[in-house]
């Protein structure tokens, strides 16, 4: 695997593997291939891309609405409009429009900094993507006010200062995203305007006042993308000026075995500032330092299955186990990172960590109604209670439990997760092409070849089947490539157009380009055959963690969930409005019903024999993700291990060393998908 990392890393032009055409009649012909990556040679028609000098990205993200989420993906932002998300502009201090410095031209207000447009940044999506017309008018009245309260100097948003007079510039970074995607729903001229007198007054700002403040130092990569964004629209040269000063003044994410910081969210938020700021450097080592980064902090706290590491605010020396958890803000963070590097780069190492982090961590971060959450989500978890569990987590405080009233960063950004991720379910390329990245029940209404506005309609339940299906439609036939992503996890993918097999020598971790004269009503399908693998962590105890396809499997834990009052519970920075009813925003403990120290019984030749898998129906209501309603359950066999208790710190006992020996009994185990099991064990210990 770590040769693998290091090789994807590097491939950053385009191999092409061997081709083969098939034909389909005789005036149709097929041609398929499998290729490491997109051509970056051409630049496509139709979508704002890169402006030289920047470099052409391998992959083009679509605008906002280009879109529709279906199946269980369609749920779970139907439960976010419903639940928190939804809601929390009536009921979060922070939302107020009393006393809110965003609607105030002077900058100046008791409420007003991240809190606003880390919700709006999700929030507004998802309006845009559902079409709701609540949802819609809520948040053009907090654009607007964005907008019209920009000062003569260029400055817009709260004016918040950190010592000796320095602007802090964080806030508005989020900010600006909501904006680009406003401009990109809308068109309004007014964003483009906002944003280049913004970053005028921006250059105008010394350096040494300039991103002075912790979270903006950090944090510099999200305005850099912000100025990019704007310079491929307008071509401003003074842009380019104004990037290189980011880049300049942006903490140094290109240290070889340190980071500026182990604050989870930074380092998943911030680690791709050098990959960006490559699009105008041009030099690999720019890109090389961003792979650098996610590869040493998880080979030193990311040993563990879920897609993430071990930082509960910070990651610490020693505290490398899996019951380290992150912050919801930091899976929010890395999953729109992996979409980001994935468009720049092609790699599709960034796709496959995606969905390991929004399958198997970023689901189970939330009650399954999206209506409360929690701070801190770990691999190993079997507490989610409201207790202060330091110095066994960083955080000091009930930082564990469900609650809609959990720290203000994480009630708010949490917003934004699945909605990009249905925004980068589907990617144009420089070829004037479209590529199938995420797979999930989808539609998407894209330009392709010579211009042609084609409809894909995709139908699966993925990542619960292995089958993937797409149907064209089209005013008129037209030829365009489409490339399909293969997961490193697939061996022997099939794909099928109107029924028959295309014959191409598929590699995993690559892309098969199709290419033909589409038509109307033509057929694709794409399978997946997933099977049972069990990964051994060797530097976290010799555990193991037991996948089958994407989806890791955590043991099935009886949960028990306790209603508590919200007010009683809320983390001390999260405060309601004054007219909100806490009564319908209950938070929950959630404690294990039955025993989970169990390690597992493995056949140490075959591993995988060591399991069985058992379907169960589709769940009626779209939610795969719970105990409950999963539709893909594995059957195992392993000991209760009595030496591995609760600790003093309340939670799950560092992992012993495998192999264990133990004289318990053989007991069977129900595993479920990780990212339905909000109490769970991930990483086993294997008992003998």
């Amino acid at each position: 695997m770590k040769k693998l990392f290091f090789y994807q890393a590097f491939a950053l032009t385009l191999i092409l593997g061997t081709s083969f055409s098939i034909r389909a009649s005789a005036q149709q012909e097929i041609k398929a291939e499998s290729v490491k990556n997109t051509a970056t040679t051409a630049t496509n028609s139709f979508y704002v891309s890169n402006r030289a000098p920047l470099l052409q990205s391998h992959f083009i993200k679509l605008p906002i609405g280009s879109v529709t989420p279906g199946g269980w993906l369609h749920k779970a932002l139907e439960l976010q409009k419903n639940g928190l998300t939804g809601n929390l502009g009536e009921i979060s201090i922070w939302l107020s429009k009393d006393d809110n410095a965003w609607l105030h031209k002077d900058g100046k207000g008791k409420y007003g900094w991240e809190e606003l447009p880390y919700w709006l940044k999700g929030y507004g999506n998802i309006a845009y993507m559902l079409k709701d017309p609540k949802m819609l008018s809520a948040t053009k009245f907090w654009i607007d006010a964005a907008i019209n309260n920009q000062r003569e100097n260029g400055d817009f948003g709260p004016l918040v200062y950190k010592g000796e007079g320095k602007r802090d510039l964080w806030t508005n970074m989020p900010m600006l995203w909501c904006l680009q995607s406003y401009y990109e729903y809308s068109k309004d001229p007014r964003v483009i305007e906002l944003m280049t007198k913004y970053f005028k007054w921006e250059l105008t700002i010394p350096d040494d006042k300039f991103l002075e403040d912790y979270w903006e130092n950090s944090r510099g990569g999200d305005n850099l993308v912000s100025v990019y964004w704007l310079y491929n629209r307008t071509g401003d040269k003074f842009l380019l000026d104004l990037a290189t000063k980011l880049d300049r003044n942006t903490a140094n994410w290109r240290q070889k075995d340190n980071l500026p910081n182990w604050h989870n969210v930074n380092v998943a938020e911030c680690f791709r500032e050098p990959a960006t700021y490559y699009l105008q450097s041009h030099k690999e080592s720019d890109l090389m330092a961003s792979y650098n980064d996610q590869h040493l902090v998880r080979n030193i706290y990311g040993q563990v299955p879920g897609g993430m590491f071990g930082a509960d605010e910070n990651a610490r020396k020693g505290y490398d186990d899996p019951r380290q958890a992150v912050e919801t803000c930091g899976l929010v963070e890395q999953m729109t990172s992996d979409e980001m590097m994935l468009q720049m780069t092609g790699d599709t190492y960034w796709a496959a960590n995606c969905e390991d982090v929004a399958f198997n961590t970023f689901s189970a971060a939330f009650t399954p109604d999206y209506k409360a959450l929690r701070y801190l989500t770990a691999p190993n978890m079997v507490v989610s209670d409201s207790k202060n569990h330091h110095p066994g987590i960083d955080n000091s405080g009930p930082f564990l439990m469900m609650n809609p009233f959990s720290s203000r960063c994480c009630q708010h950004n949490h917003a934004a997760g699945w909605v990009y991720y249905a925004e980068n379910a589907w990617m144009a390329t420089p070829d004037n092409g479209i590529a199938a990245q995420l797979y999930t029940q989808s539609s998407v209404k894209a330009k392709v070849g010579n211009g042609a506005n084609i409809t894909l309609t995709e139908t699966t339940k993925y990542p619960f089947e292995d089958m993937v299906a797409f149907s064209v439609a089209t005013p008129k036939s037209v030829n365009f490539p489409l490339y399909l992503r293969i997961p490193e996890w697939c061996k022997s993918p099939v794909i099928k157009v109107n029924g028959k097999v295309v014959v191409v020598d598929a590699t995993a971790g690559e892309y098969v380009k199709v290419t033909k004269l589409w038509k109307n009503k033509d057929q694709i399908t794409l399978q997946l055959p997933m099977d049972i693998t069990v990964k051994q962590w060797a530097k976290n105890k010799n555990s193991v963690s037991v996948n089958y396809g994407p989806l890791t499997y955590s043991l099935k834990i009886d949960e028990d969930y306790i209603k508590k009052d919200s007010k009683e519970t809320a983390i001390g920075d999260s405060k309601w409005q004054a007219n909100a009813d806490p009564s319908k925003w209950p938070s929950f403990e959630i404690l294990p019903k039955s025993t989970w120290n169990f390690g597992l019984l493995l056949d140490q030749k075959n591993p995988k024999n060591s399991f069985k898998v058992v379907r169960r129906p589709w769940p009626k209501n779209d939610n795969p993700f719970t105990n409950a309603t999963a539709p893909i359950l594995l059957e195992a066999k392993g000991k209760e291990i009595p030496s591995w208790t609760i600790d003093s710190t309340g939670l799950a006992g560092i992992l012993p060393q495998s192999p264990v020996r133990t004289e318990t009994k053989t007991t069977p185990l129900t595993l479920v998908p990780m990212g339905g099991a909000r109490l769970r064990i991930s990483a086993f210990p294997v008992v003998d």
